[in-house]
């Protein structure tokens, strides 16, 4: 810890200690009284517990003069008149770059065994608004994500927010760990929220990896946790990922999953007393999704982006439920993923015709649109054709359009087909696509936008 540091949190002790006491408690949500003329919504109080161990609670409502608190953890041991400290200064983290590589909870302590985090010398709110729109640099260049169907046909650009779309088991795991391991960016920041705790372990070695994990910050808060820590985590995220953009990095922030953050924001909600609206979910699950979505994208002046992949786990495959439908409206794109796609093991599993990059074709120079177009063509029809061409009722020869989108649809498949552990580059992954289809291809030099040559010249 830093003189600074230091001299800054003797600056914020108080001199007096004001407290309440608990007079209420129904499921996870306690009533507290004497302190309600000093609290304000997202107020922080410390519950003192029978063994006095302590409870850090938020204030998320008002009723009858009381305020209405939920925890960040177990409530053993609270009961009628247990005292409740005002907690003194809001939320902050001072994180610093020798984060990278660790892994912390939604409160931002380290919980990978490694020892305390270093402390930075600048507090950054956990909760805090998205940059001005006016002041925001434009979207930059494309981005080298190393998945080659994404690269070529989603691609992605420096700033851009995507969602990726899927049901349960059809391999968004997977994916986010290829895209933080072969990402071109500077730093990962990873949300893991609502996660199954024996997965997460397996998730860090195995998927991710020792080389993904040391360009990343990994902020896990399982299933089992507290919705208010389940929420905290995805504010934790973002706030990692201001810290590094505002140092001039260019972020990748993947967060594992909105759909399960809404959940927690539900779970807040009701409890608060808010009316259920669609599916059960209260009308502030809806005004906080941009709150959280818009702090990612590019930065002001002489500060770096962040590039945002939010997975939206969509219920019973249904990619127009309202979660869904709400992110899809503020996100930059979105990537879906099929279940028919992975049960016949074609992994990722992208459904290509359903899913949109909307800084394309805007991105990409003539011959690569050009490429892209006559990929999703021949991919459209085929899929058109597919059941008449499975049954074995099309006959060859009746279309000749027809007949070339069935010749190159193996090499259409396989190019689409890619390894959790095989990397593809942006260059490498045009080449393939021309190999495919069977078109002629020679790399051209894209122009930069006023960005990319502001940025070029600053570096």
């Amino acid at each position: 810890m830093t003189l600074k540091s230091l001299t800054r949190e003797i600056s914020e002790l108080s001199d007096y200690q004001v407290y309440g006491r608990v007079s209420g408690v129904l499921g996870m949500l306690v009533e507290l009284s004497g302190l309600d003329r000093l609290l304000v919504i997202g107020s922080r109080c410390i519950l003192i517990a029978r063994d006095e161990r302590r409870v850090p609670c938020e204030v998320i409502g008002f009723r009858q003069g009381h305020a209405l608190l939920l925890p960040f953890g177990s409530l053993d041991g609270i009961g009628l008149g247990c005292k409740a400290l005002l907690a003194s200064s809001e939320p902050a983290i001072h994180p610093s770059d020798a984060w990278l590589g660790r892994v912390v909870n939604a409160l931002g302590e380290p919980i990978d065994g490694k020892g305390p985090l270093p402390m930075g010398p600048d507090p950054y709110k956990v909760r805090s608004s998205p940059p001005p729109a006016h002041g925001r640099q434009r979207v930059g260049g494309k981005i080298d994500l190393g998945v080659r169907a994404i690269n070529t046909f989603l691609s992605c650009c420096r700033g851009q927010r995507m969602g990726i779309f899927a049901g349960s088991g059809v391999g968004k795991s997977v994916l986010l760990s290829m895209l933080a391991r072969y990402t071109s960016l500077d730093v990962n920041v990873i949300g893991l929220i609502g996660e199954r705790g024996r997965e997460v372990q397996e998730w860090l070695e195995d998927d991710l990896g020792p080389e993904g994990l040391a360009r990343s910050i990994v902020v896990v808060a399982t299933s089992d946790e507290p919705p208010l820590m389940r929420r905290q985590a995805a504010y934790m995220t973002m706030a990692l990922s201001e810290y590094f953009r505002d140092n001039g990095r260019d972020v990748l922030c993947l967060m594992d999953s909105v759909t399960r953050f809404a959940m927690s924001m539900r779970e807040i909600g009701l409890s608060a007393g808010e009316p259920p609206a669609s599916k059960g979910y209260t009308p502030s699950v809806f005004a906080e999704l941009p709150q959280l979505l818009e702090r990612a994208g590019p930065g002001v002046k002489q500060q770096g982006s962040i590039t945002g992949l939010f997975t939206v786990l969509v219920e019973g495959d249904d990619h127009n439920e309202p979660i869904a439908d709400a992110v899809r409206g503020i996100l930059d794109g979105h990537i879906i993923l099929d279940r028919a796609i992975a049960e016949r093991n074609r992994f990722p599993a992208i459904n290509l015709l359903r899913s949109v990059s909307r800084t394309m074709p805007g991105c990409n120079v003539d011959s690569e649109n050009e490429l892209v177009t006559r990929g999703r063509q021949l991919l459209s029809t085929y899929e058109n054709m597919a059941e008449l061409i499975r049954i074995g009722a099309y006959n060859e020869g009746s279309d000749p359009v027809i007949d070339e989108a069935i010749a190159h649809n193996g090499a259409l498949e396989a190019f689409l087909t890619q390894g959790k552990y095989e990397e593809s580059t942006l260059a490498e992954g045009y080449e393939q696509l021309a190999a495919a289809i069977g078109m002629s291809w020679e790399q051209e030099a894209p122009e930069l936008t006023e960005f990319q040559n502001q940025t070029q010249n600053e570096t």
